[in-house]
């Protein structure tokens, strides 16, 4: 009596399953994540004197000037702070500033 063998999946198919679950994580985590820093990074970039901007810290100001990769901000009549470019998250909306 003979046993049969039975014939054992490729290697392709095996790996099949962990394949798409790299593409499902990549199009569900990093690609929007990618987008998000692209997006803040372009409009960091296109600061100018004058905006009304958040920072990551909650300071609501005006930027008054810039030295480098440092910006200057107003936060209060006569009060201005030094700080980094890249600590803006925000503009502020018309609408938020009543």
């Amino acid at each position: 009596m003979l046993l049969q063998q039975t014939p054992q999946p490729s290697t392709i198919v095996s790996l099949l399953p962990f394949v798409l679950i790299l593409i499902i994580f990549y199009f569900i985590i990093i690609r929007p994540g990618t987008t998000r820093q692209k997006k803040l990074q372009a409009m960091i970039d296109s600061l100018k004197v004058g905006d009304k901007i958040i920072t990551s810290s909650g300071i609501y100001g005006t930027i008054m000037g810039f030295r480098g990769d440092r910006i200057q901000v107003r936060v209060a009549e006569n009060v201005k702070l030094e700080m980094s470019r890249n600590s803006v998250t925000a503009l502020q909306n018309p609408e938020e500033e009543q």
